[in-house]
């Protein structure tokens, strides 16, 4: 899914860029970055080692872009246009529910699984029981 979402940054990128609230800087050059933290942090998921840095900066990133999500909703931002023909408030009951769902699952399967699994691998080789018998 980052994967996927990460493309849109690219292709709308200025429509993207009308999401941002005007007290940010530089909006199509904070686009493009958001693009390519997105496919970074996909890769970063699939590295089992590294999983928590890039869920932990994955969570942040979900919350710090709910105000441009807010800011697109008040005013009717279309991404895919620029036009102010898009959904209105009635984005926030899809956009929030799924930004919502995103931490949890990042939280769950990026974190909370991949402490689990570092705690075995550490119970693994303390006891022994990594070596044949």
């Amino acid at each position: 899914m980052m994967l996927f979402t990460a493309t849109g940054h690219f292709a709308y990128l200025e429509e993207m860029a009308l999401m941002i609230p005007d007290f940010i800087p530089f909006k199509r050059e904070a686009v493009f970055l958001i693009g390519l933290f997105e496919i970074a942090a996909a890769v970063g998921l699939l590295i089992g080692r590294l999983q928590a840095i890039p869920a932990w900066l994955l969570i942040a990133f979900f919350i710090l872009v709910l105000p441009a999500n807010i800011h697109a909703a008040i005013t009717n931002i279309d991404y895919q246009t620029g036009a102010n023909t898009g959904p209105g408030l009635a984005y926030l009951w899809f956009r929030v529910p799924q930004l919502v769902l995103s931490i949890v699952w990042k939280y769950f399967f990026g974190v909370r699984l991949n402490h689990a699994a570092k705690t075995l691998r550490k119970r693994i080789s303390t006891n022994g029981m990594s070596s044949s018998k």
